[in-house]
């Protein structure tokens, strides 16, 4: 079993991994291999899943937050972190619709 701490600091962590991991990565490969950009949309897609595991992660431990209070601000600070990744991935991923990856 995944103690509270864990999950609290599991949930904190996962959402600016995921951001980073789909900024960077897909920058790589469309800078590799711009025909590629349809595998951002499934990035991006894989990144949001994260973004959501580490809100159910935090949203049972942000409202009762186990023995002690630095664990229960840590949980929704982590439920804001997880809103606030979704959007900015939601918004990449959307800027690869609107932006043709091969230009030049």
């Amino acid at each position: 079993m995944v103690s509270v701490r864990a999950r609290s600091w599991a949930a904190l962590l996962l959402p600016p991994v995921a951001w980073f991991g789909f900024e960077q990565g897909l920058s790589a490969l469309l800078h590799a291999r711009c025909d590629l950009a349809g595998w951002g949309l499934a990035w991006g897609a894989a990144s949001l899943a994260a973004c959501a595991l580490a809100a159910w992660l935090a949203r049972p431990l942000a409202r009762r937050g186990g023995n002690r209070l630095s664990l229960l601000w840590l949980a929704r600070l982590a439920l804001v972190l997880a809103g606030i990744f979704a959007l900015a991935i939601a918004f990449q991923a959307l800027a690869i619709l609107l932006v043709p990856a091969c230009v030049g």
